[in-house]
């Protein structure tokens, strides 16, 4: 579909002025980027896939969907979604693969992607390929959904999800098997700080084999580099049960 695609702009790690703000990127070949379809806010609209394509910007496959009305929108292929199929979402459709409802009225223990966590500004969680979240129950309006990593969390019942696990599940055993095709990808060559002359990274310096010198980890911009790095708290952290971690979530600590 032309009218859903457009050419990816190549910035290289580059900001507006031109300095390089992330490391390790540039040189990757022409993609297009596919318009996919998030929010799923084409309501009691049927529509069939026409096909499943492969998407360079992602690591899951992507569906092409026809709804009776004629637009053609792009969405996640889930695993087990077939040419002819036919999905819908919103409130009261039916709980099949691929189709997008509300989280509270999907039952416990399915598997859904694509989740939402605010009402229409489209799905945000378990997007991936092979991932997938699990609806484990419901409280006064809010429904508890294991994600990937284990961690439980507190989304709003009106919050959309789609029904299914993403699809290519094992991407994630896929091999690169060569630096050109990193190169390709878009990833450049990323050397050790101690390799490195000491104004280039803190690491860097010494005579022969050295370590990096100091008691602390640093990052070529001279930032602590391991321990808790974190200092400021998400406005979300309060709607987290169980941390990925394991163990209860305190967000005043």
């Amino acid at each position: 579909m032309k009218k859903l695609k457009t050419i990816k702009k190549q910035h290289s790690g580059r900001d507006a002025s031109g300095k390089v703000v992330v490391r390790h990127q540039g040189g990757q070949h022409k993609r297009y980027i596919r318009e996919i379809d998030f929010k799923r806010n084409k309501f009691t609209i049927v529509g069939r896939v026409v096909a499943i394509e492969y998407d360079p910007n992602r690591t899951c496959d992507i569906a092409l969907i026809q709804y009776t009305d004629g637009e053609k929108r792009y969405i996640l292929a889930p695993q087990g979604l077939k040419e002819n199929d036919t999905i819908s979402s919103g409130k009261g459709v039916d709980l099949k693969l691929g189709s997008a409802l509300p989280l509270g009225e999907i039952p416990a223990g399915t598997v859904v992607h694509n989740v939402e966590l605010t009402p229409g500004k489209g799905g945000q969680l378990a997007r991936g390929a092979g991932t997938g979240a699990i609806v484990s129950s419901k409280e006064s309006g809010y429904v508890f959904v294991k994600l990937p990593s284990s961690e439980v969390r507190r989304i709003r019942e009106d919050c959309l999800a789609t029904v299914g696990q993403v699809g290519k599940s094992e991407w994630k055993n896929e091999v690169i098997g060569k630096a050109g095709r990193a190169r390709n990808m878009g990833r450049r060559p990323t050397v050790r700080g101690v390799a490195q002359n000491p104004r280039s990274h803190p690491h860097g310096g010494g005579e022969g084999r050295s370590g990096i010198g100091m008691s602390s980890p640093k990052t070529y911009a001279g930032q602590k580099a391991v321990g808790r790095t974190r200092k400021s708290k998400k406005y979300s952290d309060k709607y987290i049960v169980t941390r990925r971690k394991g163990g209860k979530h305190n967000p005043t600590k």
